[in-house]
């Protein structure tokens, strides 16, 4: 879990992957709110973005943490996705370049990601994949 963390906590920037309504899977960089001890995942964006009917229609996703500058290894949390719609807890995530965007209390909701399985790979801490089956070491939550 530590080695996972560490990973994370180097990350700014994340990718979210979500499932279309025709099973199709998409892709895109976010940015994260700091972690959160429990693997609880949380970002910010467009109520009417796809990502949000994606979510809705199948709130099973993976999140990808990695910095590919370093090549130190991986994380993948695979959860479920919820929508927050909740204006107080998103006045308390408020990121200061959110000013320069009109309207953003309105536009903006949250996504919460409750983890149900994570697969880590940190090459420093000695932490790697299966030699035979290049599984990654993972946790079940």
């Amino acid at each position: 879990m530590n080695a996972a963390r560490e990973i994370i906590n180097e990350t700014d920037h994340c990718a979210l992957i979500t499932t279309d309504s025709t099973g199709l899977p998409h892709v895109r960089t976010m940015s994260h709110f700091p972690f959160t001890p429990d693997f609880v995942i949380w970002f910010a964006t467009a109520r009417n973005s796809m990502k949000v009917t994606e979510i809705r229609h199948n709130p099973k996703v993976c999140v990808y943490f990695s910095d590919h500058t370093k090549a130190d290894g991986y994380v993948a949390v695979i959860g479920k996705a919820e929508i927050i719609d909740d204006k107080a807890l998103l006045l308390s995530k408020k990121r200061d370049y959110w000013d320069g965007i009109p309207r953003w209390k309105e536009i903006f909701v949250l996504i919460k990601i409750v983890p149900k399985k994570l697969e880590v790979i940190n090459y420093p801490r000695g932490v790697n994949s299966d030699p035979e089956t290049l599984k990654a070491p993972s946790v079940e939550f």
